[in-house]
């Protein structure tokens, strides 16, 4: 929820937030911002400053999603500008598609207006719209997402449901998802398969305080553990199922994607040198080949031009019934593999 405050009511909050996020330009200290719009996300302020000139606020729904495809021509195509205008409506105003549908001449509120033209800024920036509202839907589950984690996408739910489909006849299953982010994998699979323990690691303290209040938001029952996996030994044979989305975008790979991921999503979790891609792939495939119980099962995300090279270095840690999955966008995407 937004709230509008002067600075004597923002002096009160400056205590936990002494600089927050203004417009779509860097942090500054909040008493720098005569008057704000402040959306709390968790531990997270994003304030929005009020425009100087209320009067030129005269704008309707209508005129606003022009603006939108306007200003954004240059980022994003005009159906992908629609989405989010909708998605920042729905959020920030409380109207739905349909809503805008009927309505298209509704004259927001200037406070809502300017919450609208502050959000187009940040996007402006290339700064993803899921950070701006601070969340985003995984697997029908509504999870924070802020810088701190990768925003999560629709390749990793095939692979909870890949993960799924394989469960389906398992009532009770011990699972540890590895780089945990938000947490996603690892509530999915909680919340549909119940009686199932799930354990989630991340190096990141960050990542892994957005990840609890994930949990606790949507009542999953998850285990999450601080350690570096190039750290962690695996001391037992105690899993049915290792998960992970580890980093696999090459350095090399980096001026392909697009802005509003390699500039803001965290580097730490998207990037690994080119000098040894599978450096991640190396340390969790050793990890699965001593945690895993005989029989257990590896599920990875992939690189799509690193999947066959991934194949073979798991086939050298001695595992078998190695199958490559293709994505909805018909790419490599996902590996599972099998402790003999």
């Amino acid at each position: 929820m937004f709230v509008a405050a002067k600075i004597g009511k923002i002096r009160f909050i400056n205590r936990k937030f002494p600089c927050i996020f203004a417009g779509g330009g860097p942090a500054r200290p909040a008493d720098a911002i005569p008057y704000l719009y402040i959306r709390f996300h968790g531990s997270c302020a994003l304030a929005y400053p009020a425009t100087d000139n209320r009067s030129n606020l005269k704008r309707d729904l209508r005129n606003i999603r022009s603006l939108f495809r306007e200003r954004l021509r240059d980022i994003y195509p005009e159906n992908e500008s629609d989405s989010i205008f909708y998605l920042l409506s729905e959020d920030l105003l409380g109207l739905s598609r349909l809503d805008l549908a009927l309505r298209p001449t509704f004259m927001p509120t200037v406070e809502q207006q300017e919450m609208l033209l502050a959000a187009l800024d940040r996007l402006e920036t290339h700064f993803p719209v899921q950070y701006i509202t601070g969340h985003s839907e995984f697997y029908g589950i509504d999870l924070e997402v802020n810088p701190d984690v990768l925003i999560p996408r629709p390749e990793t739910e095939e692979l909870v449901t890949w993960i799924l489909e394989e469960a389906s006849s398992e009532k009770k299953l011990s699972i540890l998802d590895l780089g945990t982010g938000s947490g996603c994998i690892a509530i999915a699979l909680s919340k549909n398969l119940p009686d199932s323990h799930i354990s989630a690691m991340d190096v990141s303290e960050k990542a892994l305080e957005v990840a609890r209040r994930n949990a606790g938001s949507a009542e999953a029952k998850v285990q999450f553990i601080k350690a570096d996996i190039f750290a962690w030994e695996a001391s037992s044979e105690s899993f049915d199922v290792l998960v992970s989305n580890p980093p696999y975008v090459r350095l090399s790979e980096k001026k392909r994607m697009r802005e509003n991921v390699w500039r803001h999503e965290p580097s730490l979790a998207l990037f690994v040198d080119d000098a040894r891609p599978l450096l991640y792939y190396e340390r969790i495939a050793w990890l699965a080949s001593r945690a895993l119980k005989t029989g257990g099962r590896l599920y990875l995300e992939s690189n799509e031009y690193l999947t066959d090279d991934l194949e073979q270095l798991l086939r050298k840690e001695g595992f078998s019934a190695i199958v490559i999955k293709k994505d909805l966008y018909g790419k490599n995407r996902m590996v599972r593999a099998e402790k003999n």
